[in-house]
């Protein structure tokens, strides 16, 4: 069995313009020691099934409406929330996308470290502040000690996005959930970020769900990706077979639209038009306004996940 198997997962929020569903029907899976990319523009919907598996869902507004999260066999849907923090921070972490935002500005940096390790691993508080430290010193912060009595804005972005992960590792989860980890750093210290995290991953055998808008890092790090567009998964496929053979015409439209050796002297290719509205949706395929290749069909039915090749999926109905 999986370690995350994601299955109809609904995530409604009411707005002035009815209801919005920011993700729709969406099934995943994330094997032990895995590392799976959630791939797709800005507002499909990546962050907040991240939120959804952790039950992080903004309230009031935003709430779980359907679908189930097996987390080693157990509904995390159905689990009383005493259980749910039991489980947050200790074996399901996240890594959020801006350090600054997802550290206490007031507490050191190495306490903050330490609070996670006392409360799920019990241990006192001289030896939380010592595999504070120790977990500072893994994620490559020279001068692990004295780093632990810093506060967050006294660190660089890259040091601090390294605190980041050494809070979310040092309870050795099972799966990471990784949003847009190195968005806010400069290209050089991203590539030692993403090396840094998939080296810690491999060495505890923690899956990874790694939620990005760069495909570039998706062919670096990761073995299977899932293209979202709109709320919904519309391709899903092993990351060579995906790069070689883009089914969905969004995912070949978001290979077109990337730089490369390849493309010296040709324009790149944007794909046409706007992601449309939650509450605005198209009837049909949600793409089809965009794509170049629609057929009536799409214009009129929703198509459902195919299955045309093993291990491959595609929501598009040129390939029914």
């Amino acid at each position: 069995m999986d370690l995350l198997c994601i299955r109809d997962l609904e995530t409604t929020f009411l707005t002035d313009r009815g209801p919005a569903r920011a993700v729709d029907g969406l099934s995943l899976d994330v094997g032990r020691g895995q590392t799976v990319a959630v791939v797709g523009e800005s507002g499909c919907g990546k962050t907040m099934l991240a939120l959804s598996v952790l039950r992080l869902v903004p309230a009031p507004a935003g709430r779980i409406t359907g679908g189930r999260v097996l987390f080693d066999g157990t509904d995390l849907l159905a689990l009383p929330e005493a259980a749910m923090r039991s489980i947050r921070g200790n074996r399901i972490s996240m890594i959020f996308q801006e350090p600054m935002t997802s550290l206490n500005p007031v507490l050191r940096v190495g306490e903050q470290i330490a609070e996670a390790v006392r409360l799920h691993r019990g241990l006192r508080a001289k030896e939380a502040r010592e595999a504070a430290v120790e977990m500072l010193r893994l994620v490559g912060i020279p001068g692990p000690g004295e780093r632990a009595q810093a506060y967050p804005h006294e660190l660089s972005g890259g040091m601090r996005q390294r605190v980041v992960i050494a809070m979310a590792l040092a309870c050795d989860p099972e799966l990471v959930l990784a949003d847009e980890p190195t968005t806010a750093l400069d290209v050089t210290i991203q590539a030692q970020i993403l090396d840094l995290m998939m080296d810690l991953g491999r060495s505890r055998n923690a899956a990874v769900l790694l939620i990005t808008h760069d495909l570039g890092i998706v062919a670096q790090t990761c073995s299977r990706v899932a293209v979202m567009y709109a709320g919904q998964v519309v391709e899903e496929a092993p990351v060579p077979e995906l790069f070689r053979e883009p089914l969905h015409p969004y995912t070949l439209g978001l290979l077109r639209s990337l730089p490369g050796p390849g493309r010296r002297g040709r324009e790149l290719e944007p794909i046409p038009g706007v992601v449309p509205g939650l509450t605005e949706l198209p009837r049909g395929c949600r793409f089809h306004p965009r794509c170049a290749r629609a057929m009536p069909r799409c214009r009129e039915e929703a198509p459902p996940m195919l299955a045309p090749a093993p291990g491959r999926g595609v929501r598009c109905w040129l390939h029914a």
